[in-house]
């Protein structure tokens, strides 16, 4: 049994109903790859809670070991980019929805979905990041490929408590934009202003049914939420001004017109952190070792072990989770 390690299982039986288990698999049981990893450490992000609670469709092949991304150590590999003892880290690329992901000790992926972990990160801190946080990372950079720099205004982050908006607020913070974050946790405004937010707004001001065109108030936004909420803050961006849309944690609709687009100018800026290219991902993943407050990272991060992945999935969903949780898988 020494050769045996543990993951987490989920399946469907003929009715479709979802089941969650703990399992041991052995290395000939993990899917196809030319590089067999160590799961050093992993987190437990939103699409990971609604794969395991069954909320949405998310997985694509039963069954299948959940966790989008992971950070570990190669432990074999016939891919020409890496060897044994390689630190590595992947994000998303369909894993933990169509390829066995990282809540098992052991992967067995693609090279080409991995790249190198940065030396300025431990495992666990690069999984404090995770996909939300290197999402985060890459909705900044739209922003400012857009031309949105500090001087252009205030910029508002939606779902400021979850992961990706508490590491886009840290963020933006650095580098020295003015930050307002819808909330529905007034409660949480004093955490969320220590990561460097300026004004707190409810989120009950963006969720509902609102105007086609309302007052310009955000240079930008980093919008996770989707649905109304993303409809109303297209609404309310100034003049030439642009949103980074990665999430759709309030739905996948968008019931909104073409009046902020073609009056105001403002774009909509798609970013996909799954299918990424290589070049992008490292520069993101360079930029948070530049940009990113390692303290601030700390304050907004729990350590959770492999055992308590299932529960922690489950809070995610019902809103329980502030900022990152990483499962050390030691």
């Amino acid at each position: 049994m020494s050769n045996m390690f543990k993951a987490i299982m989920i399946s469907q039986d003929e009715e479709k109903k979802q089941s969650v288990d703990v399992v041991l698999l052995k290395e000939d049981d993990l899917m196809e790859g030319d590089v067999t990893v160590e799961v050093q450490a992993t987190t437990v992000n939103y699409k990971d809670g609604i794969a395991i609670t069954g909320k949405s469709p998310v997985i694509r092949c039963w069954p299948m070991v959940p966790g989008v991304d992971f950070a570990g150590c190669v432990l074999s590999s016939s891919h020409k980019d890496f060897v044994e003892g390689d630190n590595v880290i992947l994000n998303g690329w369909g894993v933990g929805e169509v390829h066995f992901g990282a809540y098992s000790q052991k992967a067995r992926v693609s090279g080409d979905w991995l790249i190198k972990r940065p030396k300025a990160f431990s495992p666990q801190q690069a999984m404090s990041i995770g996909t939300a946080g290197y999402t985060a990372m890459l909705c900044v950079m739209a922003l400012e490929r857009y031309g949105i720099t500090p001087d252009k205004g205030q910029i508002l982050v939606t779902g400021a408590n979850g992961g990706v908006g508490s590491v886009a607020i840290a963020l933006l913070s650095k580098l020295g934009y003015d930050i307002a974050a819808s909330t529905g946790r007034p409660d949480e405004a004093e955490f969320l202003k220590s990561l460097g937010a300026n004004e707190i707004i409810d989120r009950n001001e963006l969720s509902e049914k609102g105007r086609p065109l309302g007052k310009e108030r955000w240079a930008g936004a980093i919008d996770a939420i989707g649905s109304h909420t993303l409809a109303n803050v297209l609404a309310q961006i100034k003049y030439g001004g642009g949103v980074a849309a990665c999430g759709l944690a309030q739905g996948f609709d968008l019931p909104a017109t073409v009046m902020p687009f073609i009056l105001r100018g403002v774009a909509l800026l798609g970013v996909d952190s799954v299918m990424a290219p290589k070049t992008r991902r490292e520069e993101a993943w360079a930029r948070l070792a530049q940009d990113l407050d390692m303290s601030k990272l700390d304050a907004i991060s729990t350590t959770i072990g492999f055992d308590d992945i299932i529960g922690a999935a489950h809070d995610i969903i019902d809103g329980k989770i502030r900022g990152r949780v990483v499962v050390d898988m030691k």
